[in-house]
């Protein structure tokens, strides 16, 4: 047989071994070691003693919302809201007047000052239209000329408008912030396909092949309703350069005729699609965000006797979509971080797995953060897939701590007791929320610790391996996607990085880069 390419001269963790060669034919493993040297090749490629791994598989990321957001005012290292103001100002003096001045990235727990407002944001940046995104994407702030534009009277359930002295401060939390739908929302699917195109480049660069887009077509992260034609035009114009799994909005479901169920037109639900780009599970918000404190608590926030955060739709409701997104055949994806969400979530779960039965459904709970101990063994028995992202230890980390005060930190973002309660752990990044480049979670998941240095759970640490699995497997396997990928093994598909070294050697994991990838067996990145 003469394959296509071999690489050889490198140390290849297949995900269940290692050898030192593998030789691909039609973007596919066809051997490895030396019955891959063995072959004829039409081009033989030495890779100079590199580490390869498969390909890196971010279970949920926000691929448009990052790539667009690279022309945003960056606000990530902002260390004061007197400097979130000195950004504004500054874009604000290079643009027209009356236009809008977008940034994004800051994080209250970080800024001294708090949250900016719109007063601040009013001297900074007069007669502009200004909306600062959270880092979480659970909150927006904006100047008085935005919030002028905005009906204040009919704020929808699920979120709110904050208030100071009587008076709105600007700051818009969770479903709140579809009040400025009438301003920004269709986004042109133009800039959707380039902010695709920007986020490819980037994340090969760090080694990842395949993604899963958390959330399209409609809710708090969705881009315009045709947001899966923006997909389709990246792919088709070749600017979609990493697999693509989406999650539909389950905003955009609707009964279909003929007693066909709950879905998309033409009866569309998940699976449909191939390697390069599919349609993955419905995507559900039950509550909000941790650092935000606006998810769903059994108990209140530390410092804040009266917040326990809230619901994003109410619980009836909630119970009753994954129900009928259930019956209609789909995988569910179920945004719940507080203890309370956790619950009421795993409750509909239950109830629709005892009403309608379904073996491998695979239904998931995103970021799944705050995770009691009777809560982690009930989701383990019913076969749901938790979905944590390690990084968030050190970016979130100390305003995680400071949300839960020290007695509830055992139970945050959980990694260890998953994988000892049988539960197959994705990993991921919740990108743009935190740098979502693989080699920083996978050591943030092996050594847990925040980015004051503090230990944050150390027990629920992972060995590399562990971790190396969860990036790769274990996001597959998250989508349904493990026969092709996660491991690379003959026949399936050839994803891979090309590292400087060991990612299981804990003790250079930190010195670890990438230096070329590999999608369907054609390096796409070379350091």
């Amino acid at each position: 047989m003469r394959v296509d390419t071999i690489y050889e001269n490198a140390t290849v963790w297949t995900g269940t071994g290692v050898t030192s060669a593998l030789a691909v034919l039609h973007g596919r493993v066809v051997a490895l070691g030396d019955d891959a040297r063995s072959l004829s090749a039409r081009s033989r490629v030495d890779l100079a003693g590199g580490f390869v791994v498969p390909g890196f598989h971010d279970a949920h990321n926000h691929m448009a919302w990052f790539g667009m957001g690279l022309d945003d005012v960056p606000l990530s290292d902002c260390r004061s809201v007197e400097e979130v103001y000195d950004a504004v100002a500054a874009r604000a003096a290079t643009l027209p007047a009356g236009s809008w001045v977008v940034g994004s990235g800051y994080d209250q727990n970080k800024l001294v000052g708090g949250h900016p407002d719109r007063h601040g944001l009013d001297r900074a940046a007069p007669g502009m239209l200004v909306r600062l995104k959270h880092t979480s994407g659970h909150m927006t702030v904006v100047n008085s000329a935005v919030l002028d534009r905005l009906d204040l009277a009919n704020v929808p359930v699920g979120g709110d408008v904050v208030h100071a002295d009587g008076s709105p401060t600007g700051l818009l939390r969770e479903q709140a912030q579809l009040l400025l739908r009438p301003l920004t929302y269709p986004t042109p699917v133009e800039r959707v396909v380039r902010g695709l195109e920007r986020a490819s480049e980037r994340y090969l660069a760090e080694g990842i092949t395949s993604v899963q887009e958390a959330g399209i077509g409609g809710g708090l992260v969705g881009e315009t309703p045709i947001e899966l034609a923006a997909y389709q035009q990246a792919r088709d114009t070749g600017v979609l350069r990493v697999r693509s799994t989406v999650m539909v909005a389950a905003s955009v479901l609707h009964d279909l005729p003929d007693d066909a169920g709950f879905g998309l037109d033409l009866g569309l639900r998940t699976g449909l699609g191939d390697e390069w780009l599919r349609v993955g599970p419905m995507k559900l918000f039950a509550d909000g965000s941790l650092v935000g404190r606006t998810c769903a608590m059994h108990d209140p926030f530390d410092g804040e006797p009266g917040n326990r955060g809230y619901f994003q739709v109410p619980e009836d409701e909630l119970a009753r979509t994954i129900r009928r997104a259930h019956e209609a055949g789909w995988q569910i994806a179920t945004h719940a971080i507080g203890d309370r969400a956790i619950t009421v979530v795993l409750d509909a779960y239950e109830a629709a797995l005892a009403a309608s039965p379904r073996t491998d459904h695979r239904h998931r709970i995103e970021h799944c953060a705050v995770l009691q101990p009777p809560e982690l063994t009930r989701l383990a028995s019913l076969g749901i897939i938790p979905s944590p992202q390690g990084r968030f230890v050190n970016e979130l980390g100390d305003g995680m701590r400071a949300a839960l005060g020290d007695s509830r930190m055992p139970w945050c973002y959980r990694l260890r007791s998953l994988l000892d309660a049988g539960c197959v752990l994705p990993a991921s990044s919740d990108r743009p929320v935190v740098n979502g480049a693989p080699l920083l979670a996978l050591a943030d998941m092996v050594h847990r610790r925040t980015a004051s240095g503090a230990p944050f759970a150390p027990e629920e640490a992972l060995t590399p391996e562990q971790a190396l699995r969860a990036y790769t497997y274990g996001s597959a396997y998250a989508t349904f996607a493990e026969r092709d990928l996660g491991t690379l093994e003959p026949g399936k598909l050839a994803d891979f990085a090309v590292l400087s070294g060991s990612p299981l050697d804990e003790s250079a994991l930190d010195d670890v880069s990438v230096q070329g990838t590999a999608v369907g067996g054609e390096l796409r990145y070379q350091a």
